[in-house]
């Protein structure tokens, strides 16, 4: 199991100051030269997400509320809270800003979050994503009221550890593309495997 430790800021993070970790696991067809990373921060009532690509062809098609980004050109985080909870959230963008938003422990139970909150994610999340030549990043955040509204009794402090994973794909293009930060072990492949996820400890 992979391990990150999530740097603690004060206010909006210097992500050239901020550790990356490599979302470098690579799955079927997923081109050599592709690449994406994810930079991870918090203070004291949200944690801070930055996740970048390199790919030559970016697909971006979704846009609607009820979209799958993953159809597309997508960055993912996927964290379980509470130690000891198998419950996680998804948050799946692809470049456009159209988002993903599920919760649950498994593919087979996870709950894409009521369309009426989509259209409030852009201000609960701030998206803000930088589009290049050979690819695109996004930076987001997750507010600590957020997460409580799922789990009362979430607390950050320093050394508190949840569990993670990050991940890059795209289904629809050609070739498509599926990438980890921690590896996907069991069949059939998939993203959803809460066991899977890397360890991740809040710093003090």
């Amino acid at each position: 199991m992979k391990t990150y430790t999530i740097t603690k800021v004060s206010g909006a993070p210097d992500w050239e100051k901020i550790p990356a970790l490599d979302i470098g696991e690579k799955y079927f067809d997923t081109p050599a030269d592709m690449s994406a990373e994810a930079k991870i921060a918090y203070d004291s009532e949200r944690i801070y997400v930055r996740l970048s690509t390199i790919e030559s062809e970016t697909r971006a098609v979704e846009t609607d509320p009820l979209g799958s980004p993953c159809e597309d050109s997508c960055l993912e985080f996927f964290f379980c809270p509470m130690e000891g909870d198998n419950r996680y959230f998804n948050i799946e963008f692809n470049s456009n800003a159209c988002i993903y938003c599920g919760f649950g422990s498994s593919v087979n139970n996870l709950v894409r979050l009521a369309a009426d909150e989509d259209y409030k994610f852009a201000k609960t999340f701030s998206p803000n994503i930088d589009l290049r030549d050979n690819g695109w990043n996004i930076e987001y955040s997750i507010p600590f009221e957020f997460i409580r509204r799922f789990f009362p009794d979430f607390q950050v402090y320093g050394g508190k550890k949840i569990r993670a994973n990050c991940y890059k794909c795209s289904d629809l293009t050609v070739p498509s593309n599926y990438m980890a930060w921690n590896p996907i072990v069991g069949e059939p492949f998939k993203f959803h495997r809460p066991e899977c996820f890397g360890e991740m400890t809040f710093s003090n």
